[in-house]
């Protein structure tokens, strides 16, 4: 969704009547995960995929039909027949596809409150009936306690401090067990389909609700600020990260040396680790490799949840910095969570190489994948389940 938040914005507030597809499971090997999604406008216009271009022709067929008023619809897609020049996947999977239109006003106002929030970077889930008992395409928004700055924004109920939704699927009890269940997963940044019974029962398998988190932009902690530090900062951004750059030199740390950054502050590393928020989805690159910096950073950082800890320097630079720490009390359990010399052997020798071995090292940890060549290797290319470091 935020690759094409602008585009969805703009037609929600100009009232452009659209379709979207948004993909809503995957057996197998796919092209997209759960939550893609592509647009299709009463103009014609199309953005986003929902399969890198192997069904987007039919799925576009669909999404006029659905815009032209045929009610929401569930399709699925399956193995191509090359021969046939059937419609479906090349890789040999599954993918369903939820499509459903936002042709009124109403409709519009209600999803652009979603997409206000999730452009504020506040957390949000999305359910919506795939089928069953309760209507197809019936849509409950859930949010976690409300921000103070977060209540006005039209279409959702609540005060700050307390849970806020809209909408319905049906029956409240269908929508009580949906809202408890929506919070749990936007906590754990997952998404997916839950089955419930007609009126929210638990084990039943009557109705298939498909649950879609918006949660903020993981957060990239990028300290040191050198050239391989702008390199890193930059393709964080490009992965979707936060990205924030600290040194506690000021003719370092400057804003026209780190354009692509979020924020650049200036502080001494470790203090403002230890002021700053962390949590399992954050990567920490510590490209500073100077005692005085690196041995208080890390150990601030070796305390936190952080899913990732890079460390750049030599192999030399990093004995003697595993010797520093163990004089500074840290255990052998929190050194082996530190990834250095950091990133994968990909032979890089420019700062932008670096930031992509950087790069391909924390997207190995994330996923669980084993660095080798994909030529080397049989079966699944796409990893099962989520990330390792958000579980």
């Amino acid at each position: 969704m935020r690759d094409i938040l602008p585009d969805l914005r703009a037609r929600c507030s100009d009232g452009i009547p659209f379709a979207l597809a948004t993909v809503v499971a995957v057996h197998g090997s796919a092209p997209r995960d759960p939550g893609a999604v592509l647009a299709v406008d009463a103009a014609g216009t199309v953005v986003g995929s929902v399969s890198g271009g192997c069904v987007e022709g039919d799925v576009y067929e669909v999404a006029r039909e659905v815009l032209a008023g045929a009610g929401p619809r569930v399709v699925s897609y399956g193995i191509s027949d090359d021969e046939a020049f059937g419609v479906g996947l090349t890789c040999g999977g599954t993918i369903e596809i939820l499509v459903r239109a936002y042709a009124t006003a109403a409709e519009r106002e209600d999803l652009a409150a979603v997409l206000d929030l999730i452009a504020a970077d506040l957390p949000v889930a999305e359910a919506t009936v795939l089928s069953g008992a309760a209507e197809t395409g019936a849509r409950l928004v859930v949010r976690p306690a409300l921000a103070a700055d977060s209540h006005d924004i039209p279409g959702i109920h609540g005060t700050p401090g307390t849970p806020g939704t809209f909408g319905t699927l049906g029956s409240e009890g269908l929508n009580a067990a949906v809202s408890d269940d929506a919070r749990g997963l936007l906590a754990q940044g997952h998404t997916g389909i839950q089955w419930y019974g007609a009126h929210g029962q638990r084990r039943m398998q009557e109705v298939a609700v498909f649950v879609r988190t918006y949660a903020p932009p993981p957060r990239m902690l990028v300290f040191g600020a050198i050239d391989h530090a702008a390199a890193t900062a930059r393709i964080g951004s490009f992965l979707g990260y936060r990205v924030t750059v600290c040194d506690a030199r000021p003719a370092f740390a400057t804003r026209e040396r780190f354009p692509t950054a979020d924020e650049v502050v200036r502080a001494w590393p470790h203090a403002y680790l230890e002021s700053t928020d962390v949590d399992a989805r954050t990567v920490i690159c510590v490209l500073t490799h100077d005692p005085k910096f690196d041995v208080p950073l890390l150990a601030a950082a070796l305390r936190t949840p952080a899913a990732y800890i890079g460390v750049m320097g030599s192999r030399r630079t990093h004995r003697d910095r595993l010797a520093r720490l163990r004089a500074a009390g840290v255990d052998e359990a929190h050194l082996a969570r530190l990834a250095s010399p950091v990133g994968l052997d990909l032979g890089a020798r420019t700062p932008e190489e670096t930031a992509v071995s950087i790069a391909a090292e924390i997207i190995q940890h994330r996923w669980g994948g084993t660095g080798r060549p994909l030529g080397e290797l049989s079966g699944a290319i796409h990893h099962p389940g989520g990330p390792t470091g958000t579980r």
